[in-house]
């Protein structure tokens, strides 16, 4: 529970400091100049004003999440459901590093080309309870779907929502350095795979060592119980007994400390039981496939990235057609977005559907149901807040724009364009900007009137685009990452320990490739 709520502790940190340096920090902002406000401090009715204005624009994110738990709760009534993880699961058998490895690789290009992360979430409990069940913690768990993820955003190629600020800040196209975009997407997530690859072998290893010591112990035990019912206690057997127990003590705290590094949330909290009850398997895969097929058809901004107005057109038709001269369908759907527009709130109005049409196929009571979408969604209710938490800190800097100050300053330092201290801007406002877009416009439009050639704006956008994914592998603020390690029960502090070297590792390859981009 205290490695649950550590997540929780931390944002909290953030938002103090945060707060902190709305009192040390004069605001400014850009509008065709610097221009300096003075002070604007953070009062104390704000810290209780602030999480509303949160709910308020970004409140369908927690919704969301709600939703999602609630789906799962109802999967977790349909024995269906646990049958189809044991039947992947059994395929998988040998082939798990594979598996892992090709799920990184989907999760990185569906971010990369869609800009869908925090709607990946959908299938993130799904996926974990996969990697868990085959034998695997949650660090590796937390590597799949965070860490493919994150790396989909540093290399987003036609995530049109991602990096539209980038875009029409520095006016260039999408397709602008596409090549290195790509490349940093394929070997980040070479990157990703081989390093959790690794750890997924020091895990087998030590799963295999563990099983040697349990039963090298246990047959000692047999030994030991087969001699006192034959021959009375001696002196020598008295020692025999002590050293084994010594033993098992020892193995039992190896063991014991093993179960609470990982986490101390039980693998019943994320795999429903097996039930005895025959359910068919298939409409549950029929209903995830159409779930995943709409949300890339939905998510994917034709407009924006491709400038293909099908979808735009197709939904004008039928919300036009009218039916004796009433348009029946527009009134029925209401204000529906075309695909290509959608957001989190139809997203979550598809899965509540989906999971009435469940209910339906698996013959669970509307009660039962019911409850059972309840106590998922308070399966998520924790990471639900963390979104509220993290979103007011954006509301913080947002109010208070001190961040400028300190980019001017870390500018000062060299003329024009740097590398060096544009990466340190870019991951002082990813840490600062929760949301992309936000952490985008906090920045390019100041740095945009340093830069005398507009030359260099096409590579200015792949530096911010890639070291914010990467940041966010590691920030308080990172939406993704802390509700994954509040889902999962893992501790900020046990993450940190094992993603720092292949966090080094990405921000060296973007070194190399942002040096090769400005050499050209």
């Amino acid at each position: 529970m205290k490695k649950r709520h550590s997540t929780v502790k931390v944002v909290l940190i953030t938002l103090l400091v945060f707060l902190l340096l709305t009192w040390i920090l004069p605001a400014a902002y850009f509008s065709s100049e610097y221009v300096e406000q003075g002070r604007i401090q953070m009062g104390l009715f704000d810290i209780f004003s602030y999480p509303i204005t949160a709910i308020s624009y970004f409140g369908y994110i927690a919704i969301f999440l709600l939703v999602v738990g609630g789906f799962y709760g109802i999967l977790g009534k349909i024995g269906a459901y646990r049958n189809l993880l044991d039947k992947l699961v059994a395929s998988f058998k040998g082939k798990e590093k594979l598996v892992v490895s090709i799920i990184m690789v989907l999760l990185g290009v569906i971010t990369s080309f869609c800009g869908l992360q925090i709607g990946l979430f959908i299938f993130f409990p799904f996926i974990i309870s996969l990697i868990l069940l085959m034998g695997y913690d949650k660090i590796v768990a937390t590597l799949t779907v965070v860490g493919s993820t994150m790396i989909g955003i540093a290399g987003t190629t036609f995530g049109y929502s991602n990096i539209s600020v980038i875009l029409t800040t520095l006016s260039i196209k999408i397709t602008a350095n596409i090549w290195f975009k790509v490349a940093i997407l394929v070997l980040g997530l070479a990157l990703l795979i081989f390093n959790t690859v690794r750890y997924m072998s020091v895990l087998e290893k030590k799963n295999k060592e563990e099983k040697k010591r349990v039963s090298k112990i246990k047959k000692e035990e047999s030994k030991t119980t087969t001699k006192e019912k034959t021959t009375k206690k001696s002196t020598k057997e008295s020692k025999t007994n002590k050293t084994v127990a010594a033993k098992k003590e020892e193995e039992v705290k190896v063991v014991k400390e093993e179960k609470e590094t990982n986490s101390d949330v039980k693998l019943e909290d994320f795999v429903p039981e097996k039930t005895n009850t025959k359910q068919k398997v298939w409409p549950l895969v029929v209903v995830f496939s159409l779930i995943f097929i709409i949300m890339i058809l939905s998510f994917t901004s034709w407009t924006g990235a491709f400038n293909n107005t099908i979808f735009e057109d197709a939904t004008k038709a039928v919300t036009s057609f009218k039916v004796f001269g009433f348009t029946l369908f527009g009134k029925l759907l209401g204000n529906i977005n075309p695909f290509g527009n959608w957001t989190l709130t139809e997203l979550s109005a598809t899965l509540f559907v989906t999971s009435l049409l469940l209910m339906v196929i698996y013959r669970i009571k509307f009660s039962e149901g019911m409850q059972a979408f309840i106590t998922g969604s308070k399966r998520v209710l924790e990471p639900a807040v963390l979104v509220v938490l993290i979103y007011t800190g954006l509301v913080i800097v947002t109010y208070h724009p001190f961040q400028l100050v300190i980019y001017k300053v870390l500018f000062g330092f060299t003329k024009g364009f740097n590398i060096i201290t544009s990466t340190i801007v870019a991951m002082i406002a990813s840490v600062l900007n929760a949301d992309p877009l936000y952490s985008f416009q906090s920045v390019l439009p100041y740095l945009g009137s340093l830069v005398s050639s507009k030359s260099t704006y096409a590579v200015i956008a792949v530096v911010y685009q890639a070291v914010y994914g990467i940041t966010m592998l590691v920030a308080p603020t990172s939406v993704v990452l802390m509700m994954v390690l509040s889902y999962l029960g893992v501790s900020y502090k046990e993450w940190f320990k094992k993603i720092w070297k292949l966090l080094l590792e990405l921000f060296i390859l973007l070194l190399i490739i942002f040096t090769i981009l400005v050499l050209i």
